[in-house]
């Protein structure tokens, strides 16, 4: 099975080549906003939607020749290259989501790029021949070997890298890798259902239960005082920058060891489980709520697309139930539907006798449920078509589907 990955490491760039990349990275930002501007205008004043071609034509070759834009000879032109098919693809999702090619929530036009977002990110393909070197260094064009610390091998050549800067002033290469490589894992018989909460992060059909860790709230005290500390600095001044820097590492920090968790818990569920089902929450409409802080902490959304793309890479079967199916008020002994119950309510028995923890009791049903919807008519389980795993975090729209399922000690609106 072919499978598309994304393996990021961390580079050590030298302060010339830090000055090369920031060449790289505000050249990239200007042939993106000249070519929304361009074509921007053209909508204005009635004109034809310009091609792909024709953009690269004004915005890189010609531009190259003016003096207004000489030095964007001093880069990769590849780097500019992809800086205008990122444009393309950003109108591609709009036009498909405006027409309803696309599915789920509406992406929005592409919006124009500043100096001072949080993240900067040029791309090479293999036209601009890097090259990972013999000493383990990675060769850029125009900028040099780039020390990379590397925690794993590659599986394979590389087609492209990414090269980023955080909020935290960190440097990535972000390698996409395509292998064929047959990694299914032994089959096993268990098969779980995931019950997702606040109290415990997961409660599985076996009855085990994993705390939520809460990685944020363990560190709001510190992010409290740095967050303090920011206030009180002069706008515009050196400390100020310092502090903002500081404010960023400790964020990304809490992101790291949360991201750091959620990929062992994810591996260790799809490694003993053949199959694994989990509820189609409304994460969006449940960051909108007064437990929004909570809901983002606990980063529902980031692990079952871990557990996604993981069964799709391993050879396991992964699903999601409908987000209304009503699993924690059904008995899943006797199959009775109960009715709803105060969020306080966190045991129940139900008329056949049997006692039941509501967590787990949503659990079993999640699994039941999932088995059902994924079996075919002779009742042979099916596996879901394979899923790449994800290439770029999802960003949040402010659109999304509401949803009425209350959550382990919250209310879904």
């Amino acid at each position: 099975m072919v499978v598309q990955l994304r393996y990021n490491f961390r580079v050590y760039p030298t302060p010339g080549q830090q000055i090369e990349l920031a060449k790289a990275f505000g050249c990239a930002r200007v042939v993106f906003n000249d070519g929304l501007r361009l074509r921007q205008q053209a909508r204005e004043q009635g004109g034809k939607y310009l091609s792909d071609g024709e953009l690269s034509r004004r915005l890189i070759t010609e531009a190259k020749q003016t003096e207004a834009r000489a030095w964007l000879g001093e880069v990769s032109a590849v780097v500019l290259q992809q800086a205008l098919a990122d444009l393309n693809t950003a109108y591609r999702n709009f036009f498909s989501s405006v027409t309803g090619r696309r599915k789920g929530r509406k992406v929005g036009p592409p919006r124009f790029r500043s100096r001072k977002d949080n993240r900067q990110a040029i791309r090479f393909t293999k036209n601009s021949r890097f090259k990972v070197c013999d000493n383990g260094r990675l060769r850029l064009p125009k900028i040099g070997d780039l020390q990379v610390r590397w925690s794993r091998s590659l599986p394979c050549d590389p087609s492209s890298v990414a090269i980023i800067r955080d909020a935290a002033g960190r440097y990535f290469a972000s390698f996409v890798v395509t292998t064929a490589a047959d990694e299914t894992l032994p089959p096993v018989t268990s098969e779980v259902g995931i019950d997702l909460g606040l109290t415990h992060f997961a409660v599985l059909s076996d009855g085990t239960k994993t705390a939520a860790p809460k990685f944020l709230r363990r560190a709001a005290r510190k992010l409290r005082r740095l967050q303090q500390a920011l206030s009180r600095k002069q706008k515009g001044s050196a400390n100020r920058g310092k502090a903002v820097v500081k404010v960023a590492r400790a964020h990304a920090r809490v992101a790291d060891t949360r991201r750091d968790w959620q990929h062992k818990l994810s591996t260790a569920i799809i490694r003993d489980n053949q199959a694994v089902y989990v509820e189609d929450l409304c994460v969006a409409g449940l960051g909108r709520t007064r437990l929004a802080k909570s809901v983002h902490d606990a980063g529902w959304a980031a692990f079952t697309g871990m557990l996604e793309y993981k069964a799709a890479r391993y050879g396991r079967t992964f699903a999601r139930i409908d987000r209304f199916a009503p699993t924690s008020q059904t008995c899943s002994a006797c199959g009775r539907l109960d009715g709803p119950k105060p969020l306080s309510v966190r045991s129940w028995t139900c008329p056949c006798g049997t006692v039941h923890d509501r967590d787990v009791n949503a659990a079993i049903n999640v699994l039941a449920r999932g088995r059902r919807d994924n079996s075919n008519a002779c009742g042979a389980q099916v596996r879901p078509a394979s899923v790449p795993a994800p290439r770029r975090e999802a960003g949040i729209h402010p659109d999304a589907a509401r949803s009425t399922r209350s959550v382990e000690g919250i209310s879904v609106l």
